[in-house]
């Protein structure tokens, strides 16, 4: 498995990930998949990172990161955000995207990263504390899809 950035040919399959879990999943708030306008501009974002795994020219997996808030003070805090493709799951893909989407982070100087984890998600959250990351609250009832409420944890790591 490669872990590389995103190119405009893995869109598509970015898309639908992305989309799946936007229609039958909760790790998103979206209730519908993100057009390709949105993919193509998040790829042409500077200042962050939108990384894909391709497994044999396969799109396994992919993983970003992105301004916490619009504010000079989080200049140095970016929200993360690791999604795998259905079937992939505990294959190692979500801690290979991770491992270096956070060097890359550090890299760039960035202090704290901050990840949103809807609830259930044990998986999502095992991967979170196996790359450092510590549960910092649980915001109750916060969305609501598929008829019913969802809490969402926070977690955070400090790179340096």
């Amino acid at each position: 498995m490669d872990i590389r950035r995103a190119l405009p040919a893995d869109l598509p399959a970015v898309a639908a990930i992305y989309g799946r879990e936007a229609r039958e999943g909760h790790a998103t708030f979206d209730l519908e998949p993100r057009p390709m306008e949105v993919w193509e501009a998040r790829l042409g974002e500077h200042g962050d990172h939108f990384l894909v795994a391709d497994d044999g020219g396969t799109v396994t997996g992919y993983a970003t990161s992105s301004t916490f808030r619009p504010k000079p003070a989080y200049a140095h805090t970016r929200e993360t955000t690791v999604y795998v493709a259905p079937g992939q799951q505990g294959r190692g893909t979500g801690r290979a995207l991770y491992d270096d989407l956070l060097a890359r982070l550090a890299g760039d100087g960035i202090h704290l990263v901050v990840a949103a984890v809807a609830l259930p998600n044990a998986g999502s959250l095992a991967l979170h504390r196996a790359c450092g990351f510590e549960e910092v609250g649980v915001m109750r009832e916060v969305g609501r899809k598929h008829g019913r409420w969802i809490d969402v944890a926070w977690l955070q790591k400090v790179l340096g």
